[in-house]
């Protein structure tokens, strides 16, 4: 392989003002996540200090093996939302080490509402369970959760993929003998009951553990019995009298550490093996990145130098160089693991839709992960292009995505409009993980694009009903709501918010973040059947 040589001016008036604008979108995103992580009430954390529980940052830090990585999903997931105080939706996701092995990790934030669940923190909940399924990692969970938020409940409770099916998950994790050790450490109501009951093994610590299908108060209203939490629910009753949970803990730190004991004993899995290397840094400094990006999110760049600063020696082994070449495809390591990127460098065309088909084809028969590295705003329109077969060119391209069986991972380095945000693996298309940048945008178009094509069709309304066109004064008062509404709900921190993504990333840490999630990865097979067909040339 040969490195890519940059041809960035790094004392360029340009550099030097997109460097600028980057640097001052991750500090706003460092803030954002300092809130995220930080911001309590004093009451709540006095609340907690006086009944003998942890903070959710300190069970984390005496769970995870000392200075050991953490890849926390949606950290900023339900910002804004609600009252604007359910931060990471009330819950911490993520993948650690434990005891040396990697395991997903969930724990309940009893300072934001006593731990309820918000619709949020289920739809948080079971991304991360479809984490863990996909890729093979035992689950821990550390629980303290008063249950729904019943004002919301109806958002909650009914539908498919709403609260019961975080318990459904559960059984089929079961099914595929993937581990689930859960500590009680609070309260289990109602279905939060069901989390430790469907464990494999449970941790259960003594005096503020409880787990009921009904709680006191509701005993109380149906039955008249009078009970405490303790007596209906305590660690000492399910201990001892009705076998739900198995460890006694004395305290959350004893808990943690039986936890780790129970994770230590797990059998150990063999990794999917890749011909991988020694992992080298890149060439280039990673934070060169914000000055490579340009300002103006319309404004085209070169996806190779963003390539340079993310794989192991800048090494790229471009294929199809002089093909199709608003798509770059190529081979190259990621910390030592083999990837097959595709990164856009401009609209798709029908030659790009064929070269990045044969190229993931390659990459999925010869078992080399795929990173989709995302700028895109759609597929050519246009008379002459659906004749040349864009429309059957761009399906071989999005099939492709959809039935590739290597692991995908995505990350949105610019715009994602339209059936480009299909073709270049996103949501829809089950990347195991998927990260933007803090100058993403995500929409069906882009808002000055949307509000053109209404004023479009009305203008036709108008003209059929031989009305004349709109004037100045009418035409604002279409697309100025229009654009708004896209800069809006079309931004990174709306987008992470709504759990669209698995979190916001600081662009210099890009190269580190995919090499945490290719290694979480191979705990899982990668496909070893000889289905299917063979490569075809598009």
């Amino acid at each position: 392989m040969h490195p890519i040589e940059s041809r960035i001016d790094t004392q360029s008036d340009e550099y030097r003002e997109n460097y600028a604008a980057m640097a001052a979108l991750v500090d706003d995103l460092n803030t954002e996540m300092d809130k995220a992580l930080n911001q309590r009430s004093e009451k709540s954390l006095k609340r907690l200090a006086e009944n003998g529980k942890l903070p959710t940052p300190k069970k984390l830090e005496l769970l995870l093996d000392p200075n050991s990585p953490f890849l926390e999903i949606g950290p900023l997931a339900a910002k804004s939302m609600y009252d604007g105080k359910i931060h990471k939706a009330g819950i911490v996701i993520g993948i650690g080490l434990v005891a040396g092995k990697e395991v997903l990790v969930s724990a309940n934030d009893p300072t934001i509402k006593g731990g309820s669940s918000y619709p949020m923190t289920v739809k948080k909940t079971i991304r991360s369970q479809i984490i863990a399924m996909e890729n093979r990692l035992p689950m821990v969970n550390l629980l303290d959760s008063a249950g729904a938020y019943l004002p919301l409940q109806s958002e909650i409770f009914p539908d498919a993929d709403d609260g019961g099916r975080v318990f459904y998950n559960q059984a089929m994790l079961s099914k595929m003998g993937i581990p689930q050790i859960t500590a009680v450490m609070g309260l289990c109501t109602a279905g939060g009951a069901y989390v430790p009951a469907m464990s494999d093994e449970v941790v259960h610590v003594r005096d503020h553990g409880a787990i009921f299908l009904g709680g006191p108060p509701l005993v109380k209203a149906a039955t008249g019995e009078e009970v405490s939490a303790d007596e209906l629910g305590g660690a000492e009753l399910h201990c001892s009298e009705s076998g739900v949970s198995d460890y006694y803990a004395d305290d959350d730190a004893h808990a943690i550490d039986i936890v780790r004991e129970l994770v230590g004993n797990l059998p150990d899995t063999d990794k999917a093996r890749l011909a991988t290397r020694d992992p080298k840094p890149p060439l280039y400094d990673p934070k060169e990145t914000y000055g490579i990006v340009p300002r103006d999110i319309a404004a085209p760049y070169d996806i190779r130098e963003v390539i340079a600063r993310i794989v192991d020696g800048s090494e790229f082994t471009e294929f199809k160089a002089m093909y199709g070449t608003t798509l770059i495809c190529g081979f190259a390591y990621i910390h030592g693991y083999p990837v097959g990127i595709l990164g856009n460098n401009g609209i798709l065309f029908s030659e790009s839709a064929l070269k990045a088909t044969q190229f993931i084809q390659l990459c999925d028969r010869r078992k080399i992960p795929l990173v989709f590295l995302q700028n895109i705003t759609g597929f050519i329109i246009g008379q002459d292009y659906e004749r040349g077969g864009i429309t059957k060119n761009g399906h071989k391209m999005v099939n492709a995505v959809a039935t590739a069986t290597v692991p995908k991972f995505t990350v949105m380095v610019g715009a994602s409009f339209g059936a480009g945000n299909y073709a270049m693996c996103g949501r829809a298309y089950s990347p195991r993980f998927l990260w933007t940048w803090p100058n993403h945008q995500i929409g069906v178009m882009g808002g000055a694009q949307a509000a053109d094509v209404l004023i479009s069709i009305t203008n036709d309304q108008r003209e059929r009903a031989r009305q004349p066109p709109m004037n100045a004064e009418e035409l604002a008062f279409i697309r100025e709501p229009v654009i708004e509404a896209a800069l809006k709900e079309g931004n990174a921190y709306y987008s992470t918010a709504n759990l669209w993504d698995d979190g916001i990333l600081d662009p210099a840490k890009t190269r580190d973040v995919l090499g945490l999630g290719l290694s979480a990865a191979l705990n899982a097979p990668i496909r070893d059947d000889a289905t299917g067909f063979g490569i075809f040339r598009m």
